[in-house]
């Protein structure tokens, strides 16, 4: 995909932050600073689901729809989850997204989509295999390409600490 210019300082838009929500205990501290971030740069906030159904594609049509339908329930219900918190603790409300496909590939279209969309917010994990698949992948090979600048919030920092920097 071909990088597209941001819009986000263009009259009329405003600098989105996109975190891609996920069940990971470090999630709520990409979604806690790109929250605070936006409110105090008045931007705005983009919460991604994404949904990999690799197995539902060698499932029977019925089972896959069901699958399909309990990923997408349970993504609704993380995005409502951490949409709350964007709330409590910057007075913002993130708009919400769910897609299916591969997470790089989906961030990819969604910010080919939104031009607004500057900067992309992850967490690295607290494990000590390393900071995660997606922070892994972004951060080495494909981050030369990527079309927008990657903000790695470490796991482990606290409410106060990620304050100071947001």
């Amino acid at each position: 995909m071909p990088i597209q210019k941001r819009l986000s300082h263009e009259p009329g838009h405003r600098r989105k932050f996109l975190v891609m929500v996920d069940d990971t205990p470090e999630c709520d501290r990409a979604v806690y600073y790109a929250a605070r971030r936006a409110a105090r740069t008045r931007g705005g906030l983009v919460l991604l689901a994404v949904l990999e159904m690799e197995d539902a594609h060698q499932q029977w049509l019925g089972v896959a729809d069901l699958m399909r339908a309990e990923a997408t329930d349970e993504a609704q219900r993380r995005i409502d989850d951490y949409t709350a918190r964007a709330r409590q603790v910057a007075g913002i409300t993130a708009e919400g997204v769910i897609r299916e496909g591969g997470r790089v590939q989906v961030l990819q279209q969604i910010i080919a989509e939104d031009r607004d969309i500057a900067i992309l917010v992850l967490a690295a994990g607290l494990h000590r295999e390393g900071p995660g698949p997606l922070v892994a992948a972004l951060g080495g090979m494909q981050s030369a390409a990527f079309p927008i600048p990657i903000t790695i919030v470490p796991g482990a920092l606290s409410d106060e600490e990620l304050d100071a920097m947001a």
